[in-house]
């Protein structure tokens, strides 16, 4: 489409401003058809983009809560756009919820909602830009619904902070791998910032990006003048940092909030100009919704989720017991794992719905990629499907039939593949015959449109009391497959079944793989001999940079300690949390009522509530500021409390029924309430009782919640721009009838400025400083 990738390509800017100077009020979306003029005249006003984006983007069935039926609407904003002649993108948004396990919303209610709109539009567009996205979960259902239910070009843009994090943690590097992996036509950021706060981002997805990348930024951050939102960054400045976006290697630039016709126009000079091609690494990564895996140097994959062996996983997993599979998950990732190995392969159960089950349950606890373990095709792809981020598919052998199973799953979820050099006929018993294996699997996917890089090959260790002579085979193979560009796993382990002191011939065997080329050992995090050894060889190496790991692992340490399970239970980031603090600190829900019943037992509700919850609360705070905690486990820990507060109030002497009420709501003509959500969850964990009024709610109805329940607080929430005045409006109805509370504004389009001008007593940046300015009062 318009040599994507080679031509700069213009797109439009933003839709809202213009709607307001045309004087436009209500849900954006009605006005498709119920000011179709207005909105085509819009569209056409750009004259100088190449595409133009469908006024659609809070149309699906969860977000849309108008009077027109979707399918009619739907078609309409495709119509309007058209009528401006160019190619039409049809604009998806997310659905105002948040995913599971951090909200209530389901990948599947995810991605019928974002199906149904590709089935009623894919005969009436040119292509799909799903943008504004925050959670990289929610935009692979919507990515792979669009995939599905419509063969065309799909763009992608998240919304980062000034950190270069999306609001559930995801990084540049991540989005990248994530997006790209799923199939992506072009990937990006937009809204989020104005342009030259942006430059750090997207810097870093040019270095990383594979595919072509799109750049929408706002016309810097809002302002209040006469009453009005505005921003101030001229248009020529904007130009000027857009043809710097233009010169990095940026294929597709437009605006977002604020931006106008105007602003598109003065890139025109830009338009089909050639877009220098960023030099991009390819790296062999894996990734969750927040934490990636990036194999260079040594990564620890931890196979304590592999029932091989473990007759008490395996009880576990035929009882559907998932409470120990976490467990096993999270003290393995305390020991300091850098992916799991998940297998759930057991005869008699339904291995397909245990691994999605499974899949879930662990991303709920711990942010480690996984490796999809499995012999099942249909278990993989389940696995692969409901996962948050891209994985790691264990494995594929050299048999023809067995490639041609996985290689489609993986090209289409865009997973990594660790391949077996082994086929019908076994393990070869040479490290050449194991090498042309490798090389069969690598040609193989490379066909499918897999590159070189998303391959990690397994050499297989077989036992040195059965094939003594073979081990350094396997050794002498992960030289040679190696040296064709490839990364490379072993199951350490192996090695030594049936011989005395294993631990000593799996430490020396490992050694021996290092140095060889052994990028991926799979072995036991609690083993603190094995884990000490890759820190060791990472500094001798060179991939541990000035020895940083190794002496922050060290520096105190005389001797070796000896890790064990019960040990590693009792680091505070353990799902098996012993106390409850630690169950707070790590989001462990599952613990939260029988912990606290223990503590109650002792002690008094309100000294469960200071000296444990709000202390374990407060250090998740300092985590999340320090950049070392993310929203998916601030949302887990604050449900943690919240479970926790529950059986404390229920003990609270008359009179003690917590910290007092907050009135919370998204404004009247704002739908946008994720930001609202997040803090009543954290507030309500700390002990505050929240009155929540929802969103898109009247002056009016603020002012009689504070007139009936007299809250200590009152905090107010909006994401538009044009959603600003209406808290004005509101704030000042609150004044007007006696409100003798504080008033906290909040919101994507706030500062501390515009949060002053418009009368309110104070702005919290997120739900963190929102608790930090109640415990002032």
């Amino acid at each position: 489409m318009l040599r994507l990738g080679e031509k700069l390509i213009l797109f439009d800017g933003g839709f809202g401003t213009e709607a307001e100077k045309a004087g436009l009020t209500g849900i954006p979306e009605d006005w498709n058809i119920e000011h179709p003029e207005t909105v085509q005249a819009i569209h056409r006003s750009y004259e100088a983009a190449d595409c133009i984006t469908a006024n659609s983007f809070g149309l699906n069935r969860i977000k849309y809560t108008g009077k027109y039926d979707l399918r009619v609407l739907a078609q309409k904003a495709a119509e309007n756009a058209r009528a401006a002649g160019k190619p039409v993108f049809f604009d998806v948004g997310p659905t105002g919820r948040m995913t599971a396990p951090a909200g209530t919303l389901s990948f599947d209610d995810a991605y019928a909602a974002y199906a149904e709109i590709a089935d009623i539009t894919r005969n009436d567009v040119d292509g799909y830009i799903a943008e504004t996205f925050s959670d990289l979960y929610e935009l692979k259902a919507c990515i792979l619904a669009l995939k599905e239910h419509a063969d065309k070009p799909i763009f992608a843009t998240c919304t980062f902070d000034a950190a270069g994090r999306t609001l559930m943690g995801a990084t540049p590097e991540i989005v990248a791998n994530t997006l790209s992996g799923l199939g992506v036509a072009a990937l990006g950021v937009n809204c989020s910032l104005g342009p030259k706060e942006l430059l750090p981002t997207v810097e870093r997805l040019l270095r990383c990006s594979p595919v072509p990348v799109i750049v929408q930024p706002n016309r810097g951050l809002p302002v209040l003048r006469g009453g009005k939102t505005v921003y101030e960054l001229s248009q020529d400045e904007f130009a000027r940092v857009m043809q710097t976006f233009a010169e990095m290697g940026v294929s597709v630039l437009g605006g977002c909030c604020g931006t106008t016709p105007s602003f598109i126009e003065a890139l025109r000079p830009l338009r089909g100009k050639s877009v220098p091609r960023p030099a991009v690494a390819p790296q062999t990564m894996v990734n969750s919704g927040s934490r990636a895996a990036v194999l260079e140097g040594v990564l620890v994959c931890g196979e304590r989720l592999n029932p091989t062996g473990k007759p008490k996983l395996k009880e576990a997993l035929k009882a559907e017991n998932y409470e120990y599979l976490i467990d096993e998950a999270v003290r393995q990732q305390a020991a300091g794992a850098d992916l799991l190995d998940l297998n759930v392969g057991l005869p008699g159960i339904d291995e397909a719905r245990v691994m999605e089950t499974a899949c879930r349950k662990i991303q709920e606890y711990t942010d480690l990629p996984l490796q999809i373990d499995s012999s099942n095709a249909e278990a993989i792809e389940r696995g692969v499907r409901y996962y948050n981020g891209i994985p790691l598919i264990n494995s594929v052998s050299g048999d023809r039939d067995v490639m041609e199973r996985i290689f489609p799953i993986a090209k289409k979820y865009g997973a990594a593949v660790l391949g077996l050099t082994m086929d019908s006929e076994g393990v070869p018993r040479t490290a050449a015959a194991r090498a042309a294996i490798a090389e069969r699997i690598i040609r193989t996917a490379e066909s499918y449109g897999i590159p070189r890089h998303k391959i990690v090959i397994d050499t297989l260790t077989l036992t040195a009391s059965a094939e003594q002579k073979l081990v350094r085979e396997t050794v002498e193979a992960l030289r040679l497959v190696s040296a064709m560009g490839v990364k490379t796993a072993l199951g350490v382990s192996n090695v030594s079944f049936g011989l005395p002191c294993r631990p000593l011939l799996n430490k020396t065997f490992l050694t021996m793989a290092l140095t060889c080329g052994l990028n991926m050992p799979i072995l036991n995090p609690m083993d603190a001999e094995m884990m000490a050894a890759v820190k060791a060889f990472n500094v001798l190496s060179g991939a541990d940079e000035n020895a940083e790991t190794y002496i922050a692992a060290f520096k105190d340490c005389a001797a070796l300690p000896v890790i064990t399970p019960s040990a590693a239970a009792k680091t505070p980031e353990s799902g098996e949390a012993e106390s409850l603090y630690d169950c707070v600190l790590c989001g462990a829900r599952n613990k939260a009522r029988a912990l606290t019943q223990k503590e109650l037992a002792v002690r008094s509700p309100m000294d469960v509530i200071q000296t444990i919850l709000v202390a374990a609360l407060d250090e998740v705070g300092k985590r999340y500021d320090a950049g070392t905690l993310f929203l998916p486990q601030l949302m887990a820990s604050a449900e943690a409390a919240k479970i926790a507060f529950s059986e404390v109030r229920a003990r609270l002497p008359k009179g003690e029924k917590g910290k007092g009420k907050i009135v919370l709501a998204t404004v009247k003509g704002d739908v946008h309430d994720i930001g609202k959500n997040i803090v009543k969850a954290v507030a309500e964990s700390y002990g505050y009782e929240v009155i929540d009024l929802g969103k898109d709610v009247p002056a009016a109805v603020v002012a009689e919640a504070v007139r009936m329940h007299k809250p200590m607080a009152v905090g107010l929430s909006a994401l538009m721009t044009t959603t600003v005045k209406s808290m004005e409006e509101t704030i000042a109805a609150l004044k007007a009838g006696g409100c003798a509370c504080p008033i906290f504004a909040g919101g994507a389009v706030l500062t501390p400025d515009v949060a002053a001008s418009i009368g309110a007593d104070g702005y919290t940046r997120d739900a963190l400083g929102f608790i930090k300015a109640l415990e002032s009062l």
